[in-house]
């Protein structure tokens, strides 16, 4: 028999994974970002990582078998090799790191500069770096994903930057999350993070982000470049103020 406490968390699993399911078939990344904007208010940190990981390696499972595109694995393999090379550090580094202060600075960064550019007349191209800063920035990517799954913030905000269409953009994105959340996933596994008591929960994430992420693959294909680069900008834009939300609880209890 269910509490009326349960049944609040189950429907606000059920909500967080639809709607993080949806943005991640249409954009290829976000699906930790909106899901904790959802969970970090009434769900375990813990579990809702779990969940948050989970949900998005089973939307990127899905795309890779529905969305069509054409890999460049010239392009795509300095941030797979940095994201590799990034996760285990965000793993070591996870116990010592003040999480919540570092989603409060990347929030701030995001929901200010990414209106700016949305707004502004011009992107900004960057062409320099070749695959150094591409590597480095899976890194960056592969750090955050050990955080609860948030590997696609900032290698998205990157090939924005760089000027990819949109086929190619997702597909490093794509790619890059599928082989980033697998390894947290199993990390977590191995940590001892999914127990008896997570399976339940990942049973009702699987579902919702399945079908929310079909949907959400279905109008990814008909979108135009522009219209999908501004869509990634206001999506990483609410990424943004996704995280100062999900920052805001452990702060007020350290404050409290």
């Amino acid at each position: 028999m269910t509490t009326p406490e349960l049944d609040t968390h189950i429907i606000l699993i059920v909500a967080g994974a639809a709607a993080a399911g949806f943005v991640q078939g249409l954009s290829g990344f976000g699906f930790s970002l909106v899901a904790m904007s959802f969970w970090a208010w009434a769900i375990d940190p813990k579990l809702a990582a779990v969940m948050a990981v989970f949900g998005g390696l089973t939307g990127q499972v899905m795309a890779a078998f529905t969305v069509s595109r054409d890999t460049d694995w010239k392009r795509l393999l300095p941030f797979l090799a940095g994201g590799l090379l990034g996760l285990p550090l965000g793993l070591l580094l996870l116990p010592r790191l003040d999480v919540q202060l570092f989603k409060l600075f990347l929030g701030v960064l995001l929901a200010v500069w990414c209106p700016a550019m949305l707004f502004s007349g011009k992107l900004p191209r960057i062409r320099h770096g070749g695959r150094l800063a591409d590597g480095t920035i899976g890194v960056a990517g592969g750090f955050m994903g050990a955080l609860g799954g948030f590997s696609g913030v900032i290698p998205t905000l990157w090939c924005t930057l760089r000027g990819y269409e949109k086929g190619a953009q997702r597909a490093v994105i794509q790619n890059f999350n599928l082989a980033v959340l697998t390894v947290t996933m199993a990390s977590y596994v191995a940590a001892g993070l999914v127990t008896r008591e997570t399976l339940p929960m990942l049973a009702i994430v699987a579902p919702a982000a399945l079908i929310c992420a079909w949907l959400g693959g279905r109008l990814y294909t008909g979108i135009s470049d522009l219209a999908f680069r501004r869509l990634v900008l206001s999506l990483l834009t609410c990424s943004g103020l996704a995280m100062l939300v999900s920052s805001v609880p452990g702060l007020l209890r350290r404050m409290g």
